[in-house]
């Protein structure tokens, strides 16, 4: 196991070098340049020469590259130019990085939470009204877009009821206590529950919206892999064997429909940050996918080459998780 991991993350640092070299290729071929995003439309020929060559962009393109990927292996990705100017790439990262991850692992939360126990009770009623409706309502989830999914939502329980906040991670007049930068974490930590409940009510309309494509994709494998485990030969040997119903869910069902479920789940994940770029931009939420969407907009290099990295190494990561995770739920793969 512990050879498997290790090659694993010898191969993450093969993929990141190589997307990095793509990265740094392909933002230098848009159009404008980092030149235009420092000096701006107005800038003259001179100036423009004269920050070109103090950059370091006269160089050829692998030149370029290794100077950056050096300063990079020691944590400096250059200065933000619109999503945060005056701070750097990493402090931009670092100050929203826990935004999204809190986003995310209540987004991934709910999913699972509603996504397996509802798959698994739809393919025991097969056929009947609840595994109907729930088939039309995952069809529905996965065909909604995400940023309509998250207008709705805004607009009825935070402007219609005012049930819930629309914006922000955290109410301004809240005098918190900022230990690690997840807003939750930090209230519970300090025992300011007032903090801690503002900012979970902050995340649960953003992450209602951005659960409902994991949701979706989680109850319909969820279902499938239970359909095909129930009409295995074993389960009706051990139904015939007199074992109960809840010890033949457990041992026979569940954990040998885990395995796709699993898989489902990593993948969701690590896509996560692709829903977070447009579910952040409604309800302004200050996370990385704000960051990426401004990033965008105002040709902010530096901050999207450290937050695309930053992005393909969480999704390696999670996946490699998800491998080692096998292990653990089906022995028999530890042998191959």
């Amino acid at each position: 196991m512990l050879r498997y991991v290790v090659r694993r993350l010898l191969q993450l640092v093969v993929v990141i070098l190589v997307l990095s070299l793509l990265l740094f290729a392909w933002l230098r071929s848009l159009p404008g340049g980092p030149v235009s995003a420092l000096l701006g439309e107005r800038a003259t020929e001179e100036s423009r020469r004269a920050l070109t060559a103090q950059l370091g962009l006269d160089q050829p393109i692998f030149v370029q590259y290794f100077r950056f990927l050096g300063r990079a292996l020691s944590g400096d990705f250059g200065n933000s130019t619109g999503v945060a100017p005056g701070s750097t790439a990493m402090e931009v990262f670092s100050q929203r990085f826990p935004a999204t991850i809190e986003l995310s692992v209540l987004a991934i939360i709910i999913a699972v939470l509603l996504g397996i126990p509802l798959g698994y009770l739809a393919a025991r009623r097969r056929g009947g009204w609840f595994d109907n409706l729930s088939v039309i309502g995952s069809l529905i989830g996965v065909a909604v877009p995400v940023f309509f999914l998250a207008f709705l939502l805004k607009y009825l329980f935070a402007v219609q009821l005012g049930w819930l906040p629309s914006a922000g991670r955290q109410t301004s007049g809240i005098d918190a206590t900022r230990v690690t930068g997840f807003f939750v974490l930090d209230g519970i930590m300090t025992q300011e529950w007032d903090a801690a409940l503002d900012a979970l009510l902050h995340l649960i309309l953003p992450a209602m919206a951005l659960a409902t494509i994991p949701f979706a994709v989680i109850f319909r494998i969820t279902r499938a892999a239970v359909l095909d485990v129930l009409d295995e030969d074993y389960v009706r040997t051990a139904e015939s064997k007199g074992l109960t119903t809840p010890v033949v869910r457990r041992r026979h069902v569940l954990r040998n429909a885990m395995l796709p479920v699993v898989t489902t789940i990593g993948l969701q994940t690590g896509a996560l940050l692709a829903g977070a770029v447009l579910t952040e931009r409604v309800f302004g939420y200050p996370g990385v996918g704000e960051a990426l969407a401004i990033g965008f907009e105002r040709r902010d290099y530096p901050v999207l080459q450290l937050l695309i990295i930053i992005a393909a190494m969480v999704y390696v990561l999670v996946n490699l998780l998800v491998d080692v995770s096998y292990a653990l739920i089906d022995p028999r793969i530890r042998t191959r």
